[in-house]
């Protein structure tokens, strides 16, 4: 297939007709779990912190380790923790520790680097 493409400060991207764009991302949201729900709030617009809490650490971890581009399983084994661990935590429903969230957070931080390094050259 002969490909359109274009350079922008020095990064090179592929052109294509709006409506294969469109089924591409399609594809991939099809393809990535929904994040996780904050939990429903009440009369008095309040709602469980550490419910709430578990959300918000899930949702960002999801969002960090999908810009880093990588599966749970890559991630587990740069933070040395198990893949069932991540996926628990993903979930909204577990507790994360101190000393784990920091050893994913390093771990997303340097494949970051990493993968934004990767995307220039």
């Amino acid at each position: 297939m002969n490909v359109a493409t274009t350079t922008r400060n020095g990064r090179k991207f592929a052109l294509v007709p709006i409506a294969d764009y469109r089924r591409l991302v399609g594809k991939s949201y099809a393809l990535a779990p929904a994040l996780p729900e904050y939990p429903p709030v009440d009369a008095d617009g309040t709602c469980n912190a550490l419910d709430h809490a578990r959300v918000s650490i899930a949702r960002t971890l999801i969002r960090d380790r999908r810009a880093a581009g990588l599966t749970q399983q890559q991630l587990a084994k740069l933070a040395a923790v198990r893949q069932e661990t991540i996926s628990r935590i993903e979930s909204g429903k577990h507790t994360a520790t101190v000393r784990i969230v920091d050893k994913l957070d390093k771990a997303i931080r340097g494949a970051s680097k990493l993968h934004k390094h990767a995307s220039h050259s």
